[in-house]
């Protein structure tokens, strides 16, 4: 069962974040939304992240994730060390998690990042058997 002190909502995510924060925030889940209509989302206020999967699960059924910072947003994947990167956008050096950072509404629509979330969807459906 979900407590309030795991799960929230979106708005609890945006509520402390700068206006140019939250419109990046926003166009981020926008465009996770348009790619893939039933997705599951999962908030976690204080980890401020807001988590997109084809599941609850999040280390195995979530593939992305968008966690606000002061100046710019993490838009991170959760086995992004398996994605094909060739525009070189993720950062880190963990196991399985990479992240991009954001740092304006205009790299939001990137082409380069829709090809990672698509594949990064099809990464987390290929395990349990599901379409892509």
């Amino acid at each position: 069962m979900a407590d309030s002190d795991t799960t929230g909502t979106f708005d609890q995510i945006i509520g402390g974040c700068d206006p140019p924060i939250a419109a990046i925030v926003s166009a981020l889940k926008r465009r996770i939304t348009a790619m893939h209509p039933d997705h599951v989302e999962i908030v976690w206020p204080r980890l401020r992240i807001a988590s997109y999967g084809i599941g609850p699960k999040k280390m195995s059924e979530h593939y992305a994730y968008i966690a606000p910072q002061a100046k710019h947003v993490n838009l991170g994947f959760y086995q992004g060390a398996v994605l094909k990167d060739p525009s070189g956008l993720l950062v880190g050096a963990g196991k399985n998690l990479r992240h991009v950072k954001i740092r304006s509404l205009s790299e939001v629509s990137k082409p380069e990042l829709g090809d990672l979330l698509k594949a990064s969807l099809e990464e987390r459906r290929r395990p349990v058997g599901r379409k892509a």
